[in-house]
């Protein structure tokens, strides 16, 4: 008999029935009809003066009270310069505190956050900002080697003469404003602090009446984010989210992982993705927990002095970043007592890395969790109280209020234990890809997200995901379609075919690897073809194996073998694959 959710939910079926692989969330839980603002709003009400935010680089500490303060400057600047409802927005940013302002500001006035990757090139940027159109991108300078506003000024050479505000670009139509971080003033462009200064000045005049007034006429259906996913066609798709998916999905999370207002969460995933945005941020919100952010981009010793010294009981990462601390020289050193609970996610979770965080770094209401960025994004999360064998081989169970279903090749539901693919069914399923009726239709079936990962479900209701239907490769959290590499890689002259795939790395889970076929009479190195990709496509989906070959293995019917290519990198490399959840 199917197992009830706690406190009687009848329509629940977190246990499979009738030997099918169908799950079911609790729905005894009402979902939530907020708008973003609402739900900040909620939370500030109840939790004014208690800490919200820490950005440690920055030294910044706020209170929720003051958070919610800078949120509505940074709207009513957004107000001044003509952003309305719907219009889209991008932010271009490590983990800094316009990133978080951005993404309430955004929200508060109903315009469409556009997040841009923080290691996109010029290619990559062009494509992101005019699939969406764009109004506005809020832009740091730089992050590590990649200099966003000289790429931006590459792509609107236009902005030399530009009237700040008033951009008119032929690569990228739709732009009409550059708002750069810090105060140095460049040709063409607003800075953050002119915004400030507009915002102060329009809640002068206006009030935030005025703000409240937009608040009330934004629904929870209306599209609120735009979060890009690689394709396998070479171009990303933007998946719309809407205030319902995501506040939503944060409460659940929140839930599972017993977080309350007396919890500081330490943030080292990034911003741009749903792990840091929903898992991290929106969950906190939910609760009123503390936000602590160690620096712009992960570093494993500022992310354990962020956990002692603030005295976080909660711990976001990718399986590498925890993989990371543990093995820092200092890691004795750290105490890291106050340590309770957190998520692991993003890529699969070696098992012996769970073990070791839960031993060695306290962690002992871990959880794990599951989903991809088109369901908001979790589907399945372990429990705090699940048993650790459950918490280090799985992916936990069914979220409320969802369904999903394990289906073959012709969408039957396959039975308990075998293998098929994940399709997912709820609030949490995504408005659609921004401007791409077919891809949408061929993702979302009668309301069901095709996940194209491989899973299994066992009598229980845990799931495991053992593969994926297509050959994305996951390395160190970065979802990476071969297909979008293959297709620039085919823009270099001397390649006549090639094929990327995933190998297992002991650090980022996978690394690329390409086979190329060159054209007859050419040459060329493994560093050449790295060199033609630098600039060009994210440092991330660079492949790090090049190997040249006569010919790709093929079946007699001429379908491509990459599981064969794989198979002999192993050998050839000696790598090992790690046994995950």
């Amino acid at each position: 008999m199917a197992t009830q959710a706690a406190g009687g939910d009848a329509s629940a079926c977190i246990e499979p029935k009738d030997g099918l692989s169908y799950v079911r969330g609790a729905t005894d839980i009402p979902l939530s009809e907020a708008t973003i603002a609402q739900f900040l709003f909620d939370t500030v009400q109840r939790f004014p003066d208690r800490p919200a935010v820490v950005f440690r680089e920055q030294d910044i500490r706020w209170t929720w009270r003051e958070f919610a303060d800078e949120v509505d400057v940074l709207a009513a600047g957004l107000a001044s310069l003509g952003i309305v409802k719907g219009e889209r927005v991008g932010i271009w940013s490590p983990n800094r505190v316009e990133w978080l302002l951005t993404q309430f500001a955004t929200a508060r006035i109903g315009a469409v956050l556009v997040n841009i990757n923080p290691a996109y090139r010029l290619h990559e940027l062009e494509y992101a900002l005019n699939k969406v159109g764009c109004k506005a991108i809020i832009s740091a300078e730089r992050f590590k080697t990649s200099m966003y506003l000289e790429m931006l000024q590459e792509l609107a050479p236009e902005l030399a003469s530009a009237t700040p505000g008033d951009l008119h670009a032929a690569r990228l139509p739709d732009l009409r404003m550059v708002i750069r971080m810090c105060d140095t003033e460049t040709p063409g462009m607003l800075t953050v602090s002119d915004m400030v200064e507009r915002g102060r000045v329009w809640l002068e005049q206006h009030g935030k009446a005025t703000l409240d007034a937009i608040g009330a006429t934004l629904d929870r259906h209306d599209p609120i984010n735009i979060q890009f996913t690689s394709g396998t066609t070479g171009n990303p798709k933007g998946a719309t989210l809407t205030h319902r998916n995501v506040v939503n999905n944060a409460r659940f999370i929140a839930m599972a992982m017993r977080l309350t207002e007396q919890d500081a969460l330490c943030i080292p995933v990034p911003l741009y993705h749903c792990f840091g945005m929903v898992l991290a941020v929106l969950a906190c919100v939910s609760v009123g927990a503390n936000m602590v952010f160690p620096g712009e981009a992960f570093d494993p010793r500022a992310t354990l002095a962020a956990v002692a010294e603030e005295r976080c009981t909660a711990l976001h990462g990718v399986p590498t970043m925890f993989i990371a601390e543990l093995d820092h020289p200092d890691f004795a050193t750290f105490d890291l007592s106050r340590l309770r609970t957190g998520i692991m996610a993003g890529s699969p979770c070696p098992i012996e890395t769970m073990k070791r965080v839960v031993s060695t770094m306290h962690l002992s209401e871990i959880t794990i969790a599951y989903g991809m960025t088109e369901t908001s994004p979790v589907s399945f999360q372990s429990s705090t109280t699940d048993p650790l064998d459950k918490r280090t081989t799985t992916v936990g169970r069914i979220q409320p209020h969802l369904e999903v279903k394990i289906v073959d090749p012709l969408g039957n539901i396959v039975p308990v234990g075998e293998t098929g693919e994940l399709c997912t069914k709820g609030y949490s399923v995504m408005l659609g890809y921004w401007a791409d009726d077919a891809k949408t239709k061929e993702s979302i079936i009668e309301g069901w997200m095709h996940t194209g990962d491989l899973a299994t479900i066992d009598a229980e209701g845990y799931c495991n995901i053992v593969g994926r239907l297509k050959d994305m490769v996951i390395r160190g959290g970065e979802n990476i379609y071969p297909r979008e590499v293959e297709e620039f890689l085919f823009r270099h002259p001397k390649i006549q075919s090639v094929q990327v795939f995933g190998v297992p790395d002991q650090k980022y889970g996978e690394e690329l690897c390409a086979w190329i076929v060159l054209r007859s009479g050419e040459k060329a190195t493994p560093e050449e073809i790295q060199e033609f990709c630098r600039g060009q496509i994210a440092h991330y989906k660079i492949p790090k194996y090049v190997r040249f070959v006569d010919e790709l293995p093929m079946t007699v019917t001429g379908k491509i073998q990459k599981f064969v290519m794989r198979e002999r990198m192993i050998d050839e490399l000696h790598l090992t694959v790690q046994k995950t959840a």
